[in-house]
């Protein structure tokens, strides 16, 4: 076994690998770029290295300087993990030449996969099932034409070189074929550097099931259960199950033997996974299911979803690829692997879904993950106050789940979403909830093509309307970081016991009265009155009293209201602060009272009311506006704020674009205001 492994990547997959290793007793070395140099895969490894500036470019692509450190802090290995040079066969073949063990298949596995075409040519005769198409070499517009109109509509034309939905169109008739290849051809070449396409009979409504395989340098290989990855955007990965639901042993055991068939053609060593699409309209029609598959590609790494198959298994999956990569054989037989329970996992993304999905960066201010145990895991790259970049893939974690049954572990999926909390960043959390939450997704009748049926459902439906208004439990929170805020200053000061010191809205005479004034997520200030009670507070809010006590300790605010006790954690960064709640999460931002008189005033209205950044302008110069319209937009604390007309006029000029970055306070636009007839 090896003594020291060099990691060739970041993040997550980093910090996944470092923690077998560092179990097995391997000394770990990690690599890091600028973006990356505080990051949490450096802290956990032995030891690591300098590459060069943010851009993948210039730090983790570069293979011959990752090969030079690795010669020179005397790693025996080098683990890829996924994405970046995992799957190039050149800084295979560079890491073999050197005398340094690569933690993966040999260069020349990764070549013969590396084009889709070619990857189907040696399926084919190694009997592999696959979909009615067109692979050859001969790319002419007269030949992909003449293959087009014999392999029958609908179709789909891809890069075979591609990945990623690129270079990927899907043609309905033999009219639209042409225009098709063109611009499939434009994007792959741009994409890619290579224009070669195939084409292929397009499945409507398939799954997406793929087998993990290994195999050893003995020849040894053997398939650890199927995962269905059919909940996908774009083409990649949203959510992924392990066992696939819903398939027969029959077809299980078909689709395992043709994933080995596929390993052993082309003579592969290590952890690999064979992707299938599964034609379910076929399947449930057909009185044989065996015959219901198609090979798609095969991924010559550890897949992003290996953790699913890890908790069915119980078997580390980066501890079998090192064992392999000393040349060690397989731990289980074929017929020693034991598949229990059922897993999800759901990857945890810097992204906008209302807004197209759009990648987020910036700092995660708070950072809360669900607790982990036999049932859930957590495998993250990022800790509280880390930075997501905008140089790298915006994944911030993947949550982890097993049961004993499919439908406890989505149960146990939507219990752990309900409890991550992040601010700082928009995410995809309440999105994956939703998808988990689906009476579909719950019945597993789902395809590839599962958001895009459901989307709106997905992206905008799922928030409950909360059982207390939000705006009470902000107040109550206010309240306690006022009483908190007071108690530091006094401890702080010569006389701990001024009155001055106190945050108890004493009145002589008078009930003590609270007045708090808070900016919520519409960007509307509202106005509270808290009369204290005793220990309680008072608050009138759409014509109901409730009364409301509440206990801050660090981030976790305990709440009472009438007589209901429940707990909420909140997160702060300067005046503004977020409530997570079983509903979902709501934002505001505490105003002092000058702060107040600058949003009231009908000049101020048109300040930015942070630093945030312009997204658009609503109307246009010399536009007649009324008063409350909505003249443009900016997003600010990753929220988006529309700036409203405070009075009836016509825009005189805008004084900022949409993306450029505006300072709190300054004038963003100028409205004339309209003369009183």
């Amino acid at each position: 076994m090896f003594s020291k492994l060099l990691i060739a990547n970041r993040g997550e997959i980093a910090c996944r690998i470092i923690k077998t290793a560092s179990a097995m007793g391997i000394k770990t070395v990690a690599l890091y770029s600028d973006a990356d140099a505080h990051a949490r895969h450096v802290a956990l490894a032995d030891e690591a290295f300098y590459l060069g500036g943010s851009a993948p470019s210039e730090s983790y692509l570069k293979g011959e300087l990752i090969i030079n450190i690795a010669q020179k802090s005397g790693a025996q290995a080098i683990h890829p993990g996924y994405g970046f040079l995992s799957e190039n066969a050149e800084f295979a073949r560079q890491c073999e030449a050197a005398g340094i063990a690569f933690v993966g298949p040999g260069s020349a596995s990764i070549e013969a996969m590396g084009s889709k075409s070619a990857a189907k040519l040696i399926m084919e005769k190694a009997n592999v099932p696959l979909v009615p198409g067109y692979h050859g070499d001969d790319q002419s517009d007269a030949t992909l034409l003449a293959a087009s109109k014999e392999i029958g509509f609908p179709q789909l034309i891809k890069a075979a070189y591609g990945g990623g939905g690129k270079g990927m169109r899907i043609v309905e008739s033999e009219a639209e074929a042409l225009s098709a290849i063109n611009s499939a051809r434009r994007e792959a070449a741009s994409s890619f550097g290579n224009d070669k396409l195939l084409i292929e009979r397009y499945l409507r409504q398939p799954r997406h099931v793929e087998l993990q395989i290994f195999a050893d340098k003995q020849g040894n290989c053997i398939y650890l259960s199927d995962r269905d990855c059919s909940i996908q955007r774009r083409h990649q990965k949203v959510i992924e199950e392990a066992p696939a639901p819903g398939l027969s042993d029959s077809l299980r055991r078909a689709m395992g033997e043709a994933a080995v068939a596929a390993a052993k053609a082309i003579n592969y060593v290590g952890a690999g996974t064979v992707e299938f699409l599964l034609d379910t309209q076929s399947q449930n029609q057909a009185k044989d299911e065996t015959g219901c598959f198609y090979f798609m590609e095969m991924n010559t790494r550890l897949q992003v979803e290996h953790p699913v198959t890890e908790l069915v298994t119980g078997q580390d999956l980066v501890k079998w690829q090192l064992l392999v990569a000393s040349g060690q054989p397989l731990p289980l037989r074929q017929d020693e692997v034991k598949i229990s329970g059922h897993s999800f996992e759901a990857r945890i993304y810097a992204e906008d879904p209302q807004n197209d999905f759009l990648p987020a960066s910036g700092r995660l201010n708070y950072l809360r993950e669900p607790e982990q145990s036999e049932h859930v895991r957590i495998d993250s790259g990022v800790r509280h106050q880390d930075v997501i970049s905008n140089f790298y893939d915006p994944m911030i974690a993947k949550l982890i789940v097993w049961d004993e049954s499919r439908e406890q572990a989505r149960e146990r999926m939507l219990h752990a979403l309900g409890e991550y909390h992040i601010s700082g960043l928009k995410h995809n959390i309440p999105f994956l909830a939703n998808i988990t939450a689906h009476q579909a997704f719950a019945d597993a009748d789902f395809s590839t093509d599962f958001i895009e049926r459901y989307g709106d459902a997905l992206i905008n439906g799922g928030k409950t309307e909360p059982q207390y208004p939000p705006l009470a439990i902000a107040a109550i929170y206010q309240l306690c970081a006022q009483k908190e805020s007071a108690k530091q200053h006094g401890q702080m000061s010569h006389d701990p016991y001024s009155p001055w010191n106190m945050s108890n809205a004493f009145r002589l005479n008078r009930a003590g009265v609270h007045q708090l004034s808070l900016l919520d997520d519409a960007h509307q200030i509202q106005h509270l009155d808290l009369t204290q009670v005793g220990d309680s507070y008072a608050l009138n809010l759409v014509g109901e009293q409730l009364i409301i006590t509440g206990a801050l300790q660090q981030d976790l605010l305990q709440v009472e209201i009438n007589g209901h006790k429940f707990q909420s954690y909140v997160s702060r960064e300067g005046d503004d602060f977020t409530l997570f709640l079983p509903e979902g999460s709501y934002h505001f931002r505490a105003l002092q009272t000058e702060q107040v008189e600058e949003q009231e005033s009908s000049e101020d209205k048109l300040k930015a009311p942070m630093n945030g950044t312009i997204v658009t302008h609503l109307v246009n110069v010399g536009d007649k506006v009324a008063k409350g319209q909505g003249l443009m937009v900016m997003e600010a604390m990753k929220m988006e704020y529309t700036i409203a007309a405070p009075f009836d006029g016509t825009v005189a000029a805008f004084f900022f674009e949409p993306g450029e970055l505006v300072s709190d306070g300054v004038v963003l636009l100028d409205v004339n205001q309209a003369e009183v007839a």
